[in-house]
């Protein structure tokens, strides 16, 4: 292995430390806690180090937000693969997006709530994006309805599960009726 090639895997391994550590401390105790001053001293590396990798921490909550979907993508997958059905794939994808949403709330803002510098919905959307809308769109898409547009009924059942998302981790909804929500999501918009 060549010296430059040592550097450069290096280099990429700091930068998903960077990021893990990130997600971490996001996780734990919020994204008010990452700055590059704590990040620099929980990787034990000087802050110069850390802006020769990201700008700052908006480029950070955007390197979270792109291993997020990623994580995002494979979850509503796996959830949908095992599914009989179109009910209850559609079931499964909203179940497994509300569980992502809930069990990795620091994430879920970094992809959908926080400005980590990424382009939604455009052309130069990083592909770690399209692919998490991709997987929506997969079970969404056969379900939409005669002419009804895939993408148009997928981003509006989203934006539902968005909404269920956010209202339930506020504490604005009912914790009881959790199930009951997604049932009625899922029998009112999706068209078997």
């Amino acid at each position: 292995m060549s010296v430059q090639e040592r550097k450069e895997r290096e280099r990429a391994a700091r930068e998903r430390l960077i990021v893990k550590t990130a997600r971490e401390l996001a996780e734990r105790q919020g994204w008010d806690a990452v700055t590059t001053r704590r990040l620099a001293e929980s990787i034990e590396y000087s802050q110069p180090v850390l802006y020769s990798h990201f700008r700052g921490k908006r480029e950070i909550i955007g390197a979270v937000a792109l291993e997020g979907a990623s994580a995002l993508a494979a979850a509503l997958r796996t959830a949908t693969a095992e599914a009989d059905g179109p009910r209850a794939r559609v079931a499964a994808l909203a179940h497994a997006y509300l569980d992502f949403a809930e069990g990795n709330p620091a994430v879920y803002d970094a992809i959908f709530q926080l400005d980590g510098g990424l382009p939604y919905a455009q052309e130069d959307t990083p592909e770690p994006l399209k692919d998490a809308f991709a997987a929506l769109v997969e079970s969404l898409g056969e379900v939409a309805g005669d002419g009804v547009h895939p993408g148009l009924f997928t981003e509006t059942f989203w934006a539902a599960l968005h909404g269920l998302a956010t209202l339930t981790r506020a504490g604005r909804l009912p914790p009881g009726d959790a199930e009951s929500r997604v049932d009625l999501l899922v029998d009112r918009l999706a068209a078997y």
